[in-house]
């Protein structure tokens, strides 16, 4: 039997790591555009200087030979047939295969400004090469303005601080990580990240740019504010890496390709996993998503059913917080517990009829296992009497005579 799987990043890798655990004597090749293998979730850490390549890898060092996996590195995928079950790379060779898992992720979208694609001093972030091009960059220029403020974004600009250049976040949404937080989680790094030099600008975008000899030297904000700018990191959102799958036969929507609770698509033998789905971009729904399509490849059914995806954790400027769940776009039917202390805690709990719905914790962190059980597995806290706030494992599960864990009725 023949594996293979697109994509060197979360997905992929755990799907490889999964099908030589499941499968120790067929062949497995891994294809991807990547060269090294590395976290995207820590890229910021080599922009700041505080990890090289190396300790950005996420397997063993020794992870490809030790699996004995076959790895088409820098290669790009350009088209698949999947009625002869053939993938075309760039160079023009065929990899023909039993079972394929596609890995391939996403990269990062560029809006449709004027001028913003032609400009050459215009880089994303989500690739290895993004890093490398932002830090030769560095040492020539003053003014940078990142171009949106979600999770991305904000790592980029913790990445930039150590460097002391001019920080300009322009967000088009009211605040600092709008589908993270709310405006009290988000004022606190707000405030963090403005006593840093970072200057911010809420509820805008870029109207249009100032361009001389191939080259930004200016944004115009939609509320008129001209900054200046030298280098322009765009983290306005991402897109699903399907071009390659034009014409396959392999089915998409307009966020990416589809595939069901057992990382199955459309078409026989084919499986998908991560980021390329384009609906849960968070590394750990890329892992599960990856080692369960990597079971049922192997004729070992398993069911993604834990969608639980809504889970964020980050801590920028030594400040910890955790979002789960439902924490905006609740209506006036659900109940709303706030409780914050002047040592920068804040917790704030969104619940209905006894279900709770979503949570952020800020600074202290202690309680989110507890609260990820319970929105999760969906458990009824009405009949608990004690405030919402000091509910424990021991008031939703119980034990058996053999010591088994169990919910309460």
């Amino acid at each position: 039997m023949r594996y293979v799987v697109i994509g060197a990043s979360a997905a992929g890798m755990n799907a490889a790591s999964t099908l030589r655990e499941l499968n120790p004597n067929d062949e497995i090749i891994l294809i991807s555009k990547d060269e090294n293998i590395y976290s995207r979730c820590i890229l910021y850490h080599h922009l700041k200087g505080i990890r090289n390549l190396e300790q950005l890898c996420f397997v063993d060092l020794d992870f490809i030979e030790k699996n004995r996996i076959d790895w088409r590195k820098g290669k790009a995928v350009v088209h698949i047939d999947s009625e002869k079950q053939e993938i075309t790379l760039e160079d023009e060779s065929i990899i023909y295969y039993d079972k394929l898992m596609i890995g391939s992720g996403s990269h990062s979208f560029f809006p449709p400004i004027e001028g913003l694609r032609e400009a050459s001093n215009v880089v994303g972030f989500r690739n290895f090469e993004d890093v490398v091009a932002i830090e030769e960059y560095l040492p020539n220029v003053e003014h940078i303005v990142v171009m949106g403020g979600g999770l991305v974004g904000i790592d980029v600009i913790a990445g930039l601080l150590p460097h002391k250049k001019d920080v300009m976040l322009v967000e088009m949404g009211p605040r600092m990580l709008p589908i993270q937080l709310d405006e009290v989680a988000a004022k606190t790094y707000e405030d963090a990240f403005r006593k840093e030099g970072v200057k911010q600008y809420y509820g805008t975008g870029i109207a249009s740019l100032e361009v001389v000899d191939d080259k930004i030297v200016s944004v115009m904000l939609q509320d008129g504010t001209k900054l200046p700018c030298d280098l322009l990191i765009c983290c306005a959102g991402v897109r699903s890496n399907v071009e390659f799958l034009k014409d396959s036969g392999i089915a998409c929507d307009r966020f990416g390709l589809l595939y069901d609770e057992h990382g199955k698509t459309n078409k026989d033998n084919v499986y998908g996993a991560g980021d390329v789905s384009g609906r849960s971009p968070i590394w750990p729904v890329a892992v599960k998503e990856g080692i369960i399509a990597a079971y049922n490849m192997s004729g070992i059914e398993r069911t993604f059913d834990d969608f639980f995806a809504s889970k964020s954790t980050m801590n920028f400027l030594g400040i910890p917080t955790l979002s789960l769940g439902k924490t905006y776009d609740y209506d006036d039917t659900y109940t709303v517990e706030v409780k914050q202390d002047d040592e920068g805690n804040y917790k704030k709990i969104i619940h209905k009829d006894g279900i709770i719905y979503g949570a952020l914790l800020q600074g202290d962190l202690s309680y989110a296992g507890i609260l990820t059980q319970l929105i999760r597995a969906k458990i009824d806290v009405s009949k608990v009497k004690k405030p919402i706030f000091d509910i424990d494992y021991s008031d939703f599960f119980h034990i058996k005579e053999n010591f088994e864990f169990t919910y309460k009725e």
